[in-house]
């Protein structure tokens, strides 16, 4: 059997005798690490929404505040967002079989490990080892679909890919809320053992060992890689934290943004000017990457922020816990697991500009569906938008993935996928944080004008308090006073309550406003001369 998986190719004639082998004979191994590296993807995904759907009760767990909590997630973030870009650089050093199996390998320890965390302190170290592992099972999981498999079989690939960026944040929630109300929060955790046995047992079978290339190491962009994890790692803090902390308000969020500014502008130069840059930032003038890299920057923000959006909405309007949130979205997830595996062959039947274009119109549309919700607005109302933006989002990733890296030399590969990667995580976090400040702001803005309309001196308001001061009276209240007040606090709950709905309203605008953005990017894909109906060359 020949070594078609033993490692990325490092050139064009490596790149078609992977291809010429995978094939044949070796085809059976290629597939099996194709699937391997996907389910460790999908797992590293996953823990991000997994968590986030049971914070409250691992708060509590470990004693941790309200404010402190927010670190159990952000910690993986900043985590999984820094070792992204270093992955392709790092799987050359220590070979890509050492690298992925190790990193598998350790991400189960760790998430084991998250279990038996005692406070607040060891939870975070725990949380950013898991997210460091963890964030390298994703971009090498789509190195591996665009380097080992031939041309004609990419989008299947990139589709099982598309499974771990979209079907994974969606039904994070739905896993995390069903484990949490009726096993624990700890079982989180233990359920990444078996799916995680799997990938490391399918990685160990597919891919050859390879000698270490250390020597590398000295001659590593150490300046870029230096300035570029500074400069991410202070930018997710602020945006993770910005909200919370009145962004500029606060003198820490104000220097980290500086820091993050100037590292990053610094990395951009380092990176420019370098022989052998960490990555290759020049690929983004390139038509179809730069705007496809766009349009996946978009996707993030909208893929994370209706995930972040719609339990907020759940929890604070309608009081749903966990795991009826997280039955909420399982219709935002379930219909992908059907519709993904039927996406290549929507690529060979049409334009792939077309599949994409009609995906993220989708993925807007649904979000337009919620902008005029009231307070009676719940799961049966928000059945069809889910199901429409499933639909769209089973569209998109995969076709994108294809259009934008047609084209890319394999060298580049490792640049190409840190990039990709990188900015629809980054675009996560950005949508996050916008989205937390819209909606406080707009819930502001709504109660102020809800208010200049509820006065004491209008008749109805003083028509409503009497109703309502009637109604305490008749059950159990005796004050008059007292019934009064109750009144005008209900009134008041009433309001906010009001403000908020409106709120969310315009929060769904504004998404629907983001995709319909990268819609317009799509649009501006060039078709790629040497792209057929099934992907080849």
């Amino acid at each position: 059997m020949t070594n078609a998986v033993s490692s990325l190719p490092t050139s064009a004639g490596a790149a078609q005798n992977a291809a010429g082998s995978a094939g044949t004979a070796s085809s059976l191994r290629v597939w099996v690490a194709v699937v391997g590296s996907a389910l460790g993807a999908f797992m590293a995904v996953l823990n991000i929404q997994i968590v986030n759907a049971s914070l409250a009760d691992i708060q509590g767990a470990i004693g941790a505040g309200i404010d402190d909590g927010g670190w159990i997630s952000t910690s993986y973030l900043i985590a999984e967002i820094v070792v992204i870009p270093l992955t392709g650089w790092l799987s050359q050093v220590f070979s890509l079989r050492t690298y992925l199996i190790t990193n598998a390998v350790l991400f189960l320890v760790f998430s084991v490990a998250c279990a038996f965390a005692a406070n607040l302190g060891q939870m975070i170290a725990l949380r950013a080892i898991q997210g460091f592992t963890g964030g390298v099972l994703i971009p090498l999981a789509f190195t591996i679909v665009i380097t080992l498999l031939p041309k004609a079989k990419q989008p299947i690939g990139l589709a099982l890919f598309a499974l771990s960026a979209t079907f994974a944040p969606a039904i994070g929630p739905t896993i995390g809320g069903y484990l949490t109300e009726n096993w624990g929060w700890q079982y989180i955790f233990y359920v990444n053992l078996v799916p995680g046995a799997l990938m490391v047992g399918m990685l160990w079978f597919s891919l050859d060992r390879q000698p270490m290339r250390l020597g590398l190491l000295a001659k590593g962009d150490w300046p870029g890689i230096v300035t570029m994890a500074i400069g991410l790692a202070a930018l997710q803090t602020v945006l993770e934290e910005g909200n919370k902390d009145d962004w500029f308000g606060s003198p820490l969020i104000a220097r980290l943004a500086v820091v993050a500014a100037a590292s990053l502008t610094l990395f951009v130069c380092i990176e420019l000017a370098s022989s052998h840059p960490l990555l290759n930032l020049r690929l983004l003038v390139r038509r179809n990457f730069g705007f496809g890299v766009l349009a996946n920057f978009l996707l993030g923000i909208a893929l994370y922020g209706s995930v972040f959006i719609v339990p907020v909405y759940l929890a604070r309007i309608q009081g749903y816990n966990a795991e009826q949130i997280g039955m909420v979205l399982a219709w935002t997830g379930l219909p992908q697991l059907l519709l993904i595996p039927l996406v290549p062959g929507l690529m060979q039947r049409f334009d792939i500009r077309l599949v994409i274009a009609v995906g993220f119109a989708l993925f807007a549309a649904s979000n337009f569906m919620n902008i005029h919700m009231s307070a009676a607005y719940a799961s049966d109302q928000l059945f069809l938008p889910n199901i429409v933006r499933a639909i769209g989002q089973a569209l998109i990733l995969a076709p994108l993935s294809a259009i934008a890296t047609s084209g890319i030399e394999n060298e580049n590969a490792g640049s190409a996928s840190a990039l990709f990667n990188m900015t629809r995580n980054l675009g996560g976090a950005v949508g996050i944080a916008l989205l937390q400040t819209f909606l406080t702001k707009r819930e502001q803005y709504h109660s102020n004008v809800l208010v200049q309309s509820v006065s004491v001196f209008e008749e109805a308001t003083r028509a409503r308090i009497a109703r309502l001061a009637a109604y305490f009276l008749s059950h159990g209240i005796n004050d008059r006073a007292l019934a009064a007040q109750k009144a005008i606090v209900a009134i008041a709950l009433r309001v906010r309550q009001q403000a908020y709905v409106m709120a969310f309203n315009d929060t769904f605008f504004l998404l629907g406003v983001s995709l319909t953005i990268a819609l317009a990017a799509a649009l501006l894909l060039k078709k790629p001369e040497r792209l057929t109906a099934g992907g080849a060359h």
